[in-house]
């Protein structure tokens, strides 16, 4: 049978979801545990895709067989009472045999949150320390830029290489609350590194060393090294996936 899985996660302690050689990965937690369920017969868990060392999921979803009778009820207890205390199940539920938890997605959402006041230690693996102030009207001027169908190689990994860099931003939001600035992304679907370049590239903005117009000759370059550094991992959160 079939389940879908619902998960949060705390990535600090991970090299990320997708399971790697000789490294403690979310994906290896939740599959020893699953493989024990399932009377120690292996079962893939398959995921609506990756995130990187330090990056945290609050709704994050993935897919998999059992062989096992057992109600969802009692699946989800199980896993809860077996993972690492910073991997929680929040909902499990049935679906058909053909059912992909990655290639059936409509939509991600991304939230970045970065800390433009005093530095918070307590925070320092959740919030981006950025610790400055920047031009948010600027940055909000920046979205409309980003916002739509566009080749987006100019903001994935150098070494990402592949065939087709096209995705679609729906929305980009951008607030502010309390000191803490929480940049949130929709779109189809993101290549690696692309919400944190985006970010980067937005940062920069925000500091004036970039017009909020450069981002259509960054885009057209289809160059990596057009765009913005890398924002740092612990301010991205995979908020939501969603399903037809």
């Amino acid at each position: 049978m079939r389940y879908l899985m619902t998960f949060s996660y705390d990535g600090t302690l991970y090299n990320g979801y997708q399971k790697q050689v000789d490294k403690n990965t979310i994906q290896d937690e939740i599959e020893d545990v699953l493989t024990k369920i399932n009377n120690n017969e292996f079962v893939s868990v398959v995921a609506t895709g990756r995130t990187d060392k330090g990056v945290h999921a609050i709704n994050q979803k993935a897919h998999f067989d059992l062989n096992v009778n057992i109600t969802v009820e009692k699946l989800k207890l199980a896993l809860n009472s077996m993972l690492p205390n910073d991997i929680y199940v929040k909902d499990i539920i049935v679906v058909s045999n053909d059912f992909h938890a990655r290639f059936n997605v409509i939509k991600k959402e991304y939230v970045y949150k970065m800390n433009l006041g005093e530095y918070n230690p307590i925070d320092k693996n959740y919030i981006y320390q950025y610790n400055k102030k920047l031009n948010i009207n600027a940055m909000k001027k920046t979205i409309k830029f980003l916002k739509g169908k566009h080749n987006f190689k100019s903001f994935t990994s150098s070494d990402d290489v592949r065939k087709d860099y096209e995705r679609t931003i729906y929305n980009i939001h951008i607030k502010l609350k309390n000191s803490i600035l929480s940049i949130t992304f929709v779109g189809n679907g993101f290549l690696r590194y692309m919400v944190r370049n985006m970010v980067g590239t937005l940062i920069e903005v925000g500091e004036g060393k970039r017009l909020p117009k450069d981002i259509q000759d960054i885009i057209e370059k289809k160059d990596r090294t057009k765009a913005g550094k890398t924002a740092p991992a612990q301010g991205l959160y995979l908020e939501n996936v969603y399903y037809k």
